[in-house]
């Protein structure tokens, strides 16, 4: 029997197999043998040990379309990252990482900012200004007053979204705006399990039938909080590639390979002082750039 992994929690998987069933799986032993660990979001084989009980073993992992690691999850088609306007004030290192790392994995990139409705003009065009201009697509929005939504899921729908972001932003109100019965879904869960209300991190998909038909099936990952990311695969000199409003001004660089820091006649640098490069985008690649060159390398 096919399914898909909507949920992966202490060496249990949860298969939705298209219908109401959800089964409560292990994987096999040769996935553990091959260094293979089941992902929330594969497509897989089960075999039923109980239909009563709702038990069963995973034999194969389908082949997927992409993998990341952080949020560890499969066959994505695009990330919504969610950080506030304000309380709390957004970390732009933080943020930057995690487009870094969609970027690497070729994944388009959302970012959506909560809180509108207790946000200044200012804070929000400040916002605008540093990302919207370097070509990611930046949506406001109110989960409290509903400001928003409907642009939301017009980009959600038929797609199957990873949502991301640090705690406290209301990623949590989003998820049950979106999908009201996600709440007593987990609490069903939980109770099934014995385990309580469930306080362990983990990431799980919801089918989101408000945003599906018969053509399109909407699914969204919600993905613990983070507070903290590492670049561990990417070298400060590769840094540059992952600023895509870079690009146009590197050929006016001086210095093939510049690094836009501390060269002469660099043409990211003269597009910085003209306005052209957002200041906070570029303080924080300064950052992340001394982060990477202070790192050890890894030996494989």
């Amino acid at each position: 029997m096919k399914g898909r992994i909507v949920k992966g929690i202490a060496g249990f998987y949860y298969v939705n197999t298209g219908s109401e069933s959800v089964y409560e799986c292990k994987a096999k032993g040769i996935f553990r043998k091959d260094n293979i660990k089941p992902l929330v979001g594969d497509d897989v084989d089960i075999e039923i040990i109980d239909e009563e009980a709702g038990t069963g073993n995973i034999t194969k992992i389908l082949p997927r379309r992409n993998e990341l690691i952080r949020p560890p999850v499969a066959n994505v088609d695009q990330a919504v990252v969610l950080f506030a306007i304000v309380k709390p004030d957004p970390n732009y290192n933080v943020l930057d990482k995690f487009l870094i790392q969609m970027r690497r994995n070729g994944l388009p990139v959302i970012i959506c900012f909560n809180k509108q409705d207790i946000a200044s003009k200012e804070e929000q065009q400040e916002l605008m200004d540093a990302y919207e201009k370097c070509g990611y697509e930046v949506i406001f929005i109110s989960v409290h007053e509903g400001a928003g939504i409907d642009r939301l899921c017009e980009k959600l729908r038929g797609k199957t979204s990873v949502v991301a972001g640090p705690s406290g932003v209301g990623k949590s109100s989003l998820l049950n705006k979106l999908h009201p019965e996600a709440a007593m879904e987990t609490g069903e869960l939980s109770r099934k399990i014995a385990r309580g209300r469930n306080t362990t991190r983990h990431s799980e998909m919801f089918y989101i039938s408000s945003l599906s038909d018969e053509d399109q099936s909407t699914y969204i990952f919600d993905t613990p909080g983070f507070t903290s990311l590492a670049l561990k695969d990417i070298t400060a000199e590769e840094l540059a590639q992952y600023y895509p409003e870079f690009e146009p001004y590197e050929p006016s660089c001086r210095f093939r390979g510049c690094s836009h820091i501390a060269e002469p006649d660099c043409g990211v640098k003269t597009a910085l002082e003209a306005g052209e490069i957002s200041r906070v985008r570029y303080d924080n690649y300064k950052i992340i750039y001394e982060e990477l060159k202070n790192m050890k390398p890894v030996y494989r």
